[in-house]
């Protein structure tokens, strides 16, 4: 809701695609340069609490955005609240990530991960929706904000019921020595290391989620009902495949599917970029969010198996931090391309980027490609 919201009202004050990129790198920043001190502080410290204050202090970011829309604050406000936001992301996300092993078994990790990862997208397809709505009946986004506000609160309070079924395991001092060992353990792990950057890379040149307020009104004409319906149509494609990867044994090649997945993703984005057609424009990113969920799950699982607890909340960061490149940098990326090209070749040549990223990593990373199973130690 509320990213759907920020870059509706941003385009609509300013008119500029650049501008949509400025709100990616106000969010990135922070996490870039707070994800791993973020990290070791989710190893060092109770993950519960972190997620649950963080997220509290998320809702309060919330409403504060709400009175900057309400009162038509000045456009440079919104890059702080968000700024403020991606501080808040440095970390809760590393412990949100570190926390899930610690409450699920380690045999039902898989499908843990992928019903969980559905859940989420279903959120992404009912929030773009809501707000879109919203938006087109009222005028204005202040609502958005304080519905995403109200739903942060919930996901704060929740915390408090959930009790995790093994400890915590201890990391020791917070030192600068030890707050890099998760970047040094990320590296020397190739998998692992090929799937972040991969997935990174590839988001960060061919990701068109940015200039869908663009695509909306200067394309395809269809208004802020219309973006909601774009953005929904990812997250809906992403939902529908959780779905099915639920119901399926775990993947037995996981690193040529998740090569694959990656390059259709970017087959699906320049195929986008090239439509006239609302319709088919959410047929392909349907189709874009089914492609990425299953490399999603791929890295989520790889990432948090082969790591150990004492080194969850550091390596998280570090995925963590590549994530909010990948998505926000990208955005800035978009945003500058769009700015010089237009929007049409700035997905498209993003797309084609991704391609060449996955022939680089397929041919120069031997462990990732012919990577099989992947598996949850039991405690």
């Amino acid at each position: 809701m509320l990213a759907t919201a920020v870059g509706w009202e941003v385009f609509e004050r300013t008119k500029d695609p650049l501008h949509l990129g400025y709100t990616g790198l106000a969010r990135a920043l922070p996490v870039m340069l707070l994800a791993l001190p973020g990290g070791h502080v989710a190893d060092v410290f109770n993950r519960r609490w972190i997620i649950m204050i963080s997220q509290a202090l998320f809702a309060v970011a919330a409403f504060l955005l709400a009175w900057w829309s309400w009162a038509s604050g000045p456009i440079w406000l919104v890059y702080v609240l968000l700024a403020l936001m991606g501080c808040l992301r440095a970390l809760n996300g590393p412990a949100r990530g570190a926390f899930l092993p610690l409450i699920v078994p380690g045999k039902d990790f898989h499908n843990v991960v992928t019903w969980s990862t559905g859940i989420f997208h279903l959120s992404g397809v009912a929030g773009p929706l809501i707000a879109g709505w919203l938006i087109g009946q009222t005028g204005v986004a202040h609502w958005v904000y304080v519905g995403t506000g109200c739903a942060t609160l919930v996901f704060s309070l929740s915390m408090l019921f959930i009790r995790p079924l093994t400890k915590q395991t201890p990391a020791g001092k917070m030192t600068v020595e030890s707050m890099l060992s998760g970047l040094g353990f990320v590296y020397r792990d190739k998998p692992v290391f090929g799937a972040i950057v991969i997935d990174c890379v590839g988001v960060l040149l061919g990701g068109a989620t940015a200039l869908l307020p663009m695509f909306a009104e200067d394309i395809l004409k269809v208004g802020p009902e219309g973006l909601g319906l774009l953005r929904a149509s990812t997250f809906m494609g992403a939902a529908m495949m959780s779905l099915v990867l639920a119901f399926l044994p775990p993947f037995k090649n996981a690193g040529r599917t998740f090569l694959i997945a990656v390059a259709l993703w970017g087959v699906a984005g320049i195929a986008f970029g090239l439509s006239t057609s609302f319709w088919v424009a959410m047929v392909f990113l349907f189709l874009q969010g089914a492609i990425d969920n299953v490399s999603v799950v791929i890295r989520h699982i790889l990432v948090q198996a082969r790591t150990p607890d004492h080194l969850r909340g550091r390596v998280s960061a570090v995925n963590t931090m590549f994530i909010e490149i990948s998505n926000e940098l990208g955005a800035f990326e978009s945003g500058i391309v769009a700015k010089w090209l237009g929007p049409v070749l700035s997905v498209v040549t993003g797309g084609i980027g991704t391609l060449c990223v996955v022939g680089i990593v397929a041919a120069t990373n031997k462990p990732l490609r012919e990577l099989k199973t992947m598996t949850m130690p039991e405690d």
